[in-house]
């Protein structure tokens, strides 16, 4: 899918919310993947149809109106005494907000979740803050980047930046103050607007403390930190791809060899997180300028093909396996303009990762919604319009029957795929035993 340099986030501003009603889900205390089995199987029966229409479009509404209340009653419990009760609330929450696209239900109800999420944030301690903040980050993703994400985004920023701001404060809600305040931003801000130059500037200000100092040298960070580090520069990087050209051009110069330099950090997430960071914006500056290379770039790639190659036994062996595939990439790019290009498959549809900003944009979704990403991709008009998708699909009980494939063929196909492998591995076998 070809990529535009200017829409970034799709090629007009994210709101249109079509093919969106009647689809809700959620809990409270109880297990929240039963709740959503109710409308998951009436979601389905509704999209093939074997039968009569009536006793499936009745099970369907009930069940609709069965998972809403529900939901009510979770959002009730959000203002529960017990600290228990309101972070079983918040991850009901949360999983219902990952696997259903609930606009319909939350433009009703966004005052009050927006509310009671924001005397979580203010009130909370700790885990129900991460939570809060968490919750609060889908709840901008579901109302789809128009007035009413810009509405909530402005309200609960500050208390937000108060916490990210905090040095006392709970670690891991900081972190996810960080995501909130990046992909809140993000949906519910305009390019060139005051508030994606202040967000940017605050989570500037968090990770570039992991920069060099004068002489040179990488402080010491404290446990915690270079996670905290890693969440606030993804959040950059992220509202990075908004940026007009004379603010990407300041923010390369500024940026670009102090991240470098963070190339050594003794945390390896942190580590890819520079590294991918770098080829990012290498790859903004290049859409500016065709030209456009690093400073020192003989010295970026060695550095980058030490870690493409890192050997060391005192790292982890996933830790060295992760870090060597995601650095032999960003060498490849540095160098040669290469992007393994990855398909994503949801539905009858697929999205094409082909660049790093693509990439930064679908990990940031998927981090947040995580197993939901594809659902959202399928049917939240928000994700369609940033990845160039259209309105959703609206498909025939026999155009989904034509698309499926019959358990005779899956059988037969596994058969050949399984022969093809036993075929290869005989192949390389039979070489190891020439050269033994």
């Amino acid at each position: 899918m070809p990529r535009s340099k200017k829409g970034k986030r799709g090629s007009s501003k994210p709101g249109v919310r079509n093919g969106m009603k009647g689809e809700s889900a959620a809990s409270d205390d109880e297990p929240t993947s039963d709740i959503l089995s109710h409308y998951s199987s009436a979601s389905e029966t509704a999209s093939v149809l074997e039968e009569g229409p009536g006793s499936e479009q009745v099970d369907e509404q009930t069940a609709q109106e069965e998972t809403e209340d529900k939901l009510k009653q979770c959002i009730d419990n959000l203002m529960d005494r017990s600290a228990k009760t309101r972070l079983a609330a918040l991850e009901s929450l949360r999983q219902a907000f990952s696997s259903r696209v609930l606009y319909d239900f939350l433009t009703g109800h966004r005052l009050t979740v927006r509310d009671y999420l924001e005397r979580s944030l203010k009130k909370g301690v700790g885990e129900e803050q991460a939570a809060a903040a968490n919750v609060f980050t889908m709840l901008c993703i579901q109302l789809g980047g128009g007035d009413e994400a810009e509405e909530g985004f402005k309200s609960l920023c500050p208390v937000l930046t108060s916490i990210l701001s905090d040095d006392s404060a709970n670690i891991a809600a900081r972190q996810s103050c960080a995501r909130a305040l990046g992909m809140c931003c993000y949906v519910s801000t305009a390019e060139e607007g005051e508030d994606l130059v202040k967000t940017l500037a605050l989570l500037e200000s968090v990770f570039s403390s992991s920069y060099p100092n004068t002489e040179g040298t990488l402080p010491t960070p404290k446990p915690g930190l270079p996670g905290l580090h890693t969440a606030a520069l993804q959040a950059w990087s992220l509202l990075a791809t908004l940026c007009p050209t004379s603010k990407l051009t300041e923010l390369l110069e500024l940026h670009l060899p102090k991240l470098q330099a963070c190339l050594q950090s003794s945390d390896v997430n942190y580590r890819i997180a520079v590294g991918e960071t770098i080829a990012l914006l290498v790859e903004l500056g290049r859409d500016i300028d065709e030209e456009f290379e690093v400073e020192d770039t003989e010295s970026l790639c060695e550095c980058l093909k030490s870690l493409a190659t890192d050997g060391n036994k005192h790292r982890a062996k996933n830790d060295r396996r992760k870090q060597r595939s995601i650095f032999r990439e960003v060498l490849h790019y540095i160098e040669n303009e290469d992007f393994n290009e990855e398909k994503i498959r949801f539905g009858m549809e697929s999205v094409y990762i082909d660049g790093w900003m693509r990439k930064r944009i679908y990990d940031a979704f998927k981090e947040i919604l995580e197993s939901g990403v594809r659902h959202h991709l399928q049917y939240n008009q928000l994700l369609r319009d940033i990845f160039g998708l259209g309105p959703p699909l609206i498909l025939d009980a026999a155009t989904i029957k034509g698309s499926k494939i019959s358990r005779a063929e899956k059988h037969l196909f596994n058969a050949a795929a399984f022969k093809a492998r036993t075929k290869q591995r005989n192949k390389v076998r039979d070489k190891r035993a020439d050269v033994m």
